[in-house]
């Protein structure tokens, strides 16, 4: 499988998606735009390019909260892989849970409590408290970057 011939199946079976060459791979809600690496042809890009496909494919606009963000990540690999059936390939499962744990690390790391460390509950789009020591903190809206936690 490669890059080229997915984007020519989703174009051809998928006609109002609307796919451009970019330098990765993300959907763009308010482009209404999956761009994609044109320079990979790895199977991985493929994959990415299948689940950037059903983020666009489900509408998934807007995230809420952290574990919105995991849930609408998890919807989006099982799209790619029922899209990538129609086209008869095949998506690696060991591929899917690597990005899902990318994820579930990130959530699990904003959601340590900064003073007894346990799990604790986002009240917020940028807030967690915890619900044993009672300690609130900020954590970044950036989904790419380190957990950072600033106590408030």
């Amino acid at each position: 499988m490669t890059k080229n011939s997915v984007v020519d199946l989703l174009t051809t079976n998928y006609p109002d998606l609307h796919l451009k060459a970019g330098d990765t791979y993300y959907w763009s809600p308010k482009d209404k735009t999956i761009f994609y690496k044109s320079k990979d042809s790895s199977d991985e890009g493929a994959w990415a390019l299948l689940h950037e496909s059903g983020h666009a494919i489900l509408n998934h606009l807007n995230y809420y909260s952290d574990f919105e963000l995991v849930k609408l990540e998890a919807e989006a690999w099982e799209k790619a892989k029922e899209i990538a059936r129609e086209f008869n390939l095949e998506i690696d499962e060991d591929h899917v849970q690597d990005c899902l744990d990318s994820y579930r690390h990130w959530l699990h790391k904003r959601s340590l409590c900064p003073d007894c460390h346990l799990s604790s509950v986002q009240t917020d789009s940028s807030t967690y408290s915890c619900i044993f020591c009672h300690k609130q903190w900020k954590v970044s809206a950036e989904r790419f970057c380190r957990p950072y936690r600033r106590s408030t």
